[in-house]
């Protein structure tokens, strides 16, 4: 919101002045006679070459460093093109704010110098190798897409509005571009604090799942309540035992919320120790942390299909399954986490005791899923 407002400040004072220092070259030759048809080729063309690029940045590769690679050089520069790009769409936003709209040429000169912002950020990107570390590149590469998925937004909005004034879209749109060329500024600066991001995304997702099984668990006999009950109309209660949880699956569930716990603790003990032990200054380290990083992308879809399946009615096969996948990939992730550069003999202790918790959770699970009800 505070975007939308900042803009439709300098909207008004682009209309109050005419000319801007930064837009005047733009503006001067703005032509009343000009045609919608016109104006829209150099727009139409614009927006090709942003997906383009686009797609090319999201599928492509970098381009591998031979020497030395100054990191601080590659963000200064990195930061310095998305604030161009910010820039570059605020003129074009500003050009098509309010008729007179700019003439033919002056539209294939501020698509030129839109083309080359686009063109000089993605340039930017493929400097960055993946020797400096996959999950780092990952995420410098999501938020230049982003980038040039805005752009490209705000071109389609110009397009598909009337180009004769300035629609809450348009100044979303535009908005939504300073949004995303600021975030560079926050990203992660080397592959250990990417890697933590990666760490922290995963442990806000299963606290979540954590905290929606025990409120669901905490309230009356039926999970559904709160949500079926807004459909029945004045009908009669239900009567279906379906939406209840018996004796049996309580039971179930304990040992089943014991391991997604689990998994909440390793994230929390290995996010701790890639901040005191993490090291990006060799290959072999690099690399560790980036298969941290992978692996522990798992956890939570593991979690969350383990809980999605102890809802009723509860499918005790289903839940077995789930259940076993779950404490498999935990006991893979601690064999790598003890294996690996961050274990230090501190971190050893709550391998061993997690490892322990994994498989004592996964025990109960399956005795109490082969018990009579």
């Amino acid at each position: 919101m505070e975007d939308v407002v900042s803009f439709n400040v300098i909207v008004t004072r682009f209309h109050n002045t005419r000319v801007t220092p930064s837009c005047g070259n733009v503006v001067a030759r703005m032509s009343a006679d000009n045609s919608v048809g016109n104006v829209s080729v150099p727009l139409r063309n614009l927006l090709n070459s942003i997906q383009c690029i686009r797609d090319r940045v999201r599928d492509g590769e970098s381009n591998e460093s031979d020497g030395a690679f100054n990191l601080s050089n590659f963000w200064d520069t990195l930061n310095q093109a998305a604030k161009a790009m910010s820039h570059e769409a605020t003129k074009l936003s500003l050009a098509f704010s309010k008729p007179p709209l700019p003439s033919q040429q002056d539209g294939e000169k501020l698509a030129e110098s839109i083309t080359k912002s686009v063109l000089t950020l993605s340039t930017v990107f493929y400097w960055l190798p993946k020797s400096q570390g996959i999950s780092l590149r990952q995420q410098v590469r999501d938020a230049t897409v982003e980038v040039l998925e805005g752009v490209a937004q705000l071109v389609e909005v110009i397009l598909s509005s009337p180009l004769q004034s300035l629609t809450q879209e348009q100044l979303t749109s535009t908005g939504s571009v300073w949004s995303t060329c600021s975030q560079f500024a926050q990203l992660p600066k080397d592959n250990k604090a990417a890697v933590l991001v990666v760490l922290s995304a995963q442990m806000g997702v299963v606290k979540d799942a954590i905290e929606e099984i025990e409120q669901a668990l905490s309230e009356a006999q039926d999970p559904f309540n709160d949500i079926l009950d807004d459909d029945l109309d004045g009908e009669e209660p239900r009567g279906n035992q379906d939406t209840h949880w018996s004796d049996k699956d309580r039971r179930v569930i304990s040992p089943c919320q014991g391991l997604m716990k689990a998994s909440a603790a390793c994230l929390r003990k290995l996010m701790s120790a890639v901040k005191s032990n993490g090291d990006v200054t060799t290959p072999q380290n690099l690399s560790q942390l980036d298969d941290l990083a992978c692996i522990t992308k798992e956890i939570s879809p593991g979690v969350d299909d383990l809980a999605l399946c102890l809802y009723p009615p509860m499918d005790y096969s289903g839940v077995e399954n789930n259940v076993s996948e779950l404490a498999a990939l935990l006991k893979k992730i601690l064999e790598i986490i003890r294996s690996s550069h961050v274990c230090g003999e501190s971190e050893v202790t709550w391998v061993q005791f997690l490892d322990g918790a994994v498989d004592h959770n996964l025990q109960k699970a399956r005795d109490h899923i082969q018990q009579d009800s």
